[in-house]
């Protein structure tokens, strides 16, 4: 047998002992944080990352998300400077210079921002909106119009079509009573790209007073759009479009001299454009609480956009994500809403397959077992569904939906190519 000697502990009072064992249980505490959050981790890690087809919210890069895990006040002096070099980052995306023009970032989605230049932009007296329609997002700048009260003319045209030329033309010259237009540039509804750049300078020949507002949501940062040149003193968009940020917050690009004409002009206190670009200006600060984490997810956004090699070479991958998209839907006889003349390659609409096993429901479930995520049509006068060629996607992300596509028609025992 060994002899084992034992050696007694020191004395400990008893607030030693209480203080000990807190320290113990404390340290036990952490432990176990540390361990849940690891465990957290590893099984968002182990969650499928779905591709999202879809007009916004998009699919973001790990660089984007990952600015998203710090806090900062908002009128911490680092915040501060990140909205500042946002905003300067959004004016270089079009071409346009802060002497001349501005832009004022918006909490909350683009439609905020759209209904903030309604409400501020058309005057409070004698002030006629006139709108062209061919889709769902100009029906609601009608809409939003209609609710402030605001006079309107309605140019609309169906859903497959651009605008008319000539009957603007025509109302252009015989109403000069006009004091604001406004378009929609990507109509996501079914995929239109309008000739905005057109209608501007359309605009400026017959009233050059008219102020002209584009909605530019799907569009700014991802279709090269000329401000300055075409007489365009208004663009909107949102921070998870073409950028490829996240989803909260929407800005507007606005011509200083046109913002300043709405001074005490707008009908909301929390949509006000030039109060709101006025304390930006001045103290670089918001007046209501703007989303911070947002923010910083943007700025690494557009600071890749800029690495990408700008809006020319974005517009390039998005053009080409459509081109893989086309050839592989065209090979298995799905047809296109839109004609190729007025097809834009932001989103793309195809009909439903005329076969009985068809259903929306079980195609929509079965891709997005698969992570793949499409959208249901927004157009009034077909049976279709929408996929998106935009966000961090590239071609083959496209081929991978596509052969995705194929092999749930084939489980649904729909035969392929499709007899349309």
């Amino acid at each position: 047998l060994r002899r084992v000697e034992i050696h007694p502990l020191p004395a400990m009072s008893a607030p030693s002992l209480v203080t000990a064992a807190a320290r113990a249980a404390m340290r036990q505490t952490r432990a176990s944080a540390v361990m849940v959050r690891a465990a957290s981790s590893a099984a968002s890690a182990k969650k499928q990352q779905k591709r999202l087809f879809t007009p916004g919210p998009l699919n973001t890069t790990a660089a984007v998300k990952q600015e998203m895990q710090r806090d900062l006040g908002s009128r911490d002096i680092e915040f501060i400077n990140c909205v500042k070099e946002v905003r300067q980052k959004l004016l270089e995306v079009g071409g346009l210079s802060a002497s001349e023009y501005t832009v004022v970032p918006v909490q909350g989605s683009g439609t905020f921002a759209v209904e903030s230049v309604i409400t501020c932009s058309v005057p409070r007296k004698n002030g006629k909106l006139l709108i062209l329609i061919n889709g769902a997002y100009g029906q609601r700048i009608h809409a939003i119009a209609k609710v402030l009260g605001i006079e309107c003319i309605v140019h609309e045209t169906p859903e497959t079509q651009r605008p008319d030329m000539k009957k603007l033309e025509q109302v252009l010259a015989s109403d000069k009573s006009i004091t604001n237009l406004a378009v929609v540039h990507s109509e996501t509804s079914g995929g239109i790209i309008n000739p905005v750049e057109e209608i501007g300078r359309m605009a400026l020949k017959y009233n050059p007073k008219i102020t002209v507002f584009v909605d530019a949501m799907s569009s700014y940062g991802g279709i090269p759009l000329n401000m300055k040149d075409n007489n365009i003193h208004y663009a909107v968009s949102s921070a998870n479009k073409c950028i490829q940020g996240v989803p909260g917050f929407s800005y507007v690009v606005a011509k200083r001299d046109r913002l300043d004409q709405t001074k005490g002009v707008s009908r909301s206190l929390s949509f006000d454009l030039y109060e709101q670009n006025k304390g930006l200006d001045e103290s670089g600060q918001f007046r209501f609480t703007p989303a911070t984490h947002a923010f910083m997810a943007f700025r690494q956004a557009i600071r890749e956009l800029e690495a990408e090699g700008g809006v020319q070479a974005r517009n390039q991958r998005y053009r080409k994500n459509k081109e893989v998209l086309q050839k592989g839907m065209d090979s298995m006889g799905f047809k296109e809403l839109l004609s190729p003349e007025v097809s834009g390659y932001i989103i793309t609409t195809y009909h439903y397959p005329k076969h009985p096993n068809f259903s929306f429901k079980t195609f929509y479930e079965k891709l997005n077992e698969r992570g793949m995520v499409i959208y249901p049509g927004k157009v009034t006068t077909a049976d279709c569904f929408r996929i998106g060629n935009i966000g961090d996607l590239h071609p083959k992300d496209m081929q991978a939906l596509v052969e995705a596509i194929r092999e749930v028609c084939a489980e649904m025992k729909i035969p392929l190519p499709l007899k349309q």
